[in-house]
């Protein structure tokens, strides 16, 4: 039996599983092939490169896709905005900032909106602003976000907005399992980032994807020591998921420290070779765990689906 949603109903999918926005990662072959596979795929617009979202959507093809974007970032350029709405997404997402001059814009133009949230509050000015899907992100997320932990903020933002507005879980989930327990905590859906960076058709070297699947979760730290040496100007409440390596362990808790040797320390970052990940930042969230392979993006949708089915059709059991 087919998992149908609100989110499904609403974004016209066959899968409740959408593939995180994820920069420079999630690509529009990648994106094309979630779609294709029944579920959303997003572009990762990150921070805003017009070049960048033409590109990914002629990568796409005349396949449905998303795309996201990183919101304060792209405000400084808001025509990236109307070039992404140009090729009639099937949906836009922001995250990380107030996002509804983007919203109303994408609402105007027809096209389906979601917001990405780490905080009640942020949820409540979603909904209000009218948003089609809010994304309710825990700690346990690969790159940006804040400190709370999905089992708890779900339900939350599920009670605070009602069970009119369709709501995806993010943070921690790479398999069926979390799909199914997604659904059982008030969620129509699920995005995943980590699992689908481990896939054929997302971007990045092949040595990067090897170092994901040899990694664990407990590996994975939230820090903003990579922001600060990149020399990203990432609002302070946020910090990142990502890999432990020789640098991180080095400045992690001594940002002052790294501050005062800055620009050595940035000279020898920018230095050393981009797959160097005993140097260079492998962004990556706690689903590691659950990642053991490389795996094309489709299978990956399907294999989920079938797990949480049959999770899902054995639940009455657990009932006496």
């Amino acid at each position: 039996m087919p998992i149908e949603t609100a989110f499904t109903r609403k974004f016209d999918v066959k899968v409740p599983i959408v593939s995180a926005p994820m920069d420079l990662v999630s690509g529009g072959a990648l994106a094309a092939a979630v779609s294709g596979a029944g579920g959303l795929g997003l572009i990762g617009g990150g921070y805003g490169k017009a070049n960048w979202v033409d590109a990914q959507f002629r990568e796409a093809g005349a396949q449905r896709v998303g795309i996201g974007f990183i919101t304060w970032s792209v405000q400084r350029d808001p025509g990236v905005i109307d070039i992404a709405l140009g090729h009639k997404p099937a949906a836009m997402m922001v995250s990380f900032g107030d996002g509804e001059d983007i919203v109303a814009k994408a609402k105007a133009a027809g096209v389906a909106t979601m917001w990405q949230v780490q905080r009640l509050e942020q949820a409540a000015q979603a909904a209000e602003a009218g948003v089609d899907c809010i994304v309710v992100q825990g700690q346990e997320a690969g790159g940006h976000g804040m400190d709370r932990g999905l089992v708890s903020l779900l339900p939350s933002v599920r009670d605070l907005v009602g069970k009119d507005t369709a709501l995806l879980a993010a943070g921690g989930i790479a398999d069926g399992r979390g799909l199914a327990a997604a659904l059982m905590l008030g969620a129509d859906g699920v995005m995943l980032g980590t699992r689908f960076w481990a896939s054929a058709e997302a971007l990045g070297s092949e040595a990067a994807k090897a170092r994901l699947v040899s990694t664990k979760g407990d590996e994975t730290v939230r820090s903003k020591v990579f922001d600060v040496l990149r020399d990203v100007d990432w609002p302070q409440n946020y910090t990142g998921r990502i890999v432990q390596n020789d640098v991180l362990r080095r400045w992690h808790g001594d940002l002052g420290g790294l501050s005062q040797n800055l620009s050595a320390e940035r000279a020898r970052y920018l230095a050393s070779d981009e797959d160097d990940y005993s140097t260079r930042v492998l962004i990556a969230g706690e689903a590691l765990d659950l990642v053991g392979s490389i795996e094309p993006a489709g299978d990956i949708v399907r294999r989920i689906e079938a797990e949480a089915q049959d999770i899902l059709a054995r639940a009455p059991g657990f009932l006496r």
